[in-house]
């Protein structure tokens, strides 16, 4: 009789230890922390969640819902690429591209694009990028992308943030255009070019010049005459230098023959 209630108090003692156990595996299974900078995406038995759930610690049905983290944080990555130019010219560069995933966006980037981070670029941002690229620099000469780089990679930027916007799932915060190639024998060329178009706008800014002096001297000249002169004459005669006044009515202004 002692070794049966012996035998019944091991039981309930395993049966203790044993529901403490499992319970305690089902309490930590139903807590998941998402890591700053991430949100997490929950599926329940493969239907993704609306909702994403925030940094922090979170609650989810222990065995029946799983958890995939995505980071919102800024993503820079460079992609290096060629394409030609509008009148037929290679160009190779670099684009360093600035994106985050939006947060509210993680789901259904997760149930129609990718189920991680690291295919987010090459299934959202590259495809966009690569076309914006061929796209902007396929409107513009050689030496207009290469006198003009600035312009051209804001150009660069706003398409691509237009391709994105179509699809919703990231926000562009920059982009970097950088490393510029061609050939040699262009960049010579347009070198020659630039130093051309300013030795024609000096020269045209020199006629300019020349064209404004003209008329100052025309204005001048018609402006004086003999009383104008003597008006001057008179207000730089010193009182001592001997004039020779004019004849009355006659147009010449009087002569200066030396002093006294």
């Amino acid at each position: 009789m002692r070794s049966y209630q012996n035998s019944e108090n091991v039981s309930k003692l395993v049966i203790a230890v044993s529901s403490i156990f499992f319970g305690g595996i089902a309490v930590l299974s139903s807590l998941f922390v998402v890591p700053a900078g991430e949100v997490g995406v929950v599926t329940t038995l493969g239907k993704v969640s609306d909702e994403p759930r925030q940094p922090g610690l979170n609650l989810k049905i222990p065995f029946l819902q799983s958890t995939h983290s995505f980071s919102v944080r800024t993503q820079v990555i460079p992609e290096k690429f060629s394409t030609l130019t509008k009148d037929l010219q290679v160009i190779e560069a670099t684009a360093t591209v600035k994106y985050a995933v939006k947060p509210s966006e993680a789901p259904r980037i997760y149930s129609t694009i990718a189920t991680d981070d690291s295919a987010i670029y090459a299934r959202v941002i590259q495809p966009s990028l690569l076309k914006s690229l061929k796209s902007v620099f396929s409107k513009y000469e050689l030496d207009t992308i290469a006198t003009d780089w600035n312009n051209i990679s804001s150009l660069v930027q706003e398409s691509v943030s237009q391709e994105l916007s179509k699809f919703d799932y990231v926000v562009v915060r920059g982009l970097d255009i950088t490393g510029l190639q061609i050939a040699e024998e262009y960049r010579a060329a347009i070198e020659q070019k630039q130093i051309a178009q300013q030795q024609l706008l000096r020269a045209k800014t020199e006629v300019q010049i020349a064209e404004q002096e003209a008329i100052k001297f025309e204005t001048l000249s018609r402006s004086l005459n003999n009383s104008v002169l003597y008006k001057l004459f008179l207000d730089k005669w010193d009182g001592q230098t001997q004039v020779v006044p004019s004849f009355a009515g006659a147009s010449t202004p009087p002569v200066i023959v030396g002093r006294n």
